[in-house]
């Protein structure tokens, strides 16, 4: 029986906390220069709320743990 592979696209985006849960990175960081000093897409306060990971909602979790091989 060959191996199950983790999905390479689900890894970079999904980390498993020690409980369990499945975290992910909020929604809308990437337009724009998220990190920079001086954002040139936004403010700064937007950039902010956008920080951080949270928690993955319950209906995606299960596709998730199996993209994930948990």
């Amino acid at each position: 029986m060959p191996k199950n592979k983790t999905h390479s696209g689900a890894k970079k985006r999904f980390k498993v906390t020690g409980s369990g849960k499945i975290m992910r990175l909020q929604a809308g960081r990437k337009s724009g220069a998220a990190f920079a000093s001086a954002p040139t897409t936004g403010s700064r306060k937007k950039h902010r709320r956008n920080a951080g990971m949270v928690e993955l909602e319950k209906g995606d979790v299960a596709r998730a743990k199996k993209m994930l091989g948990i």
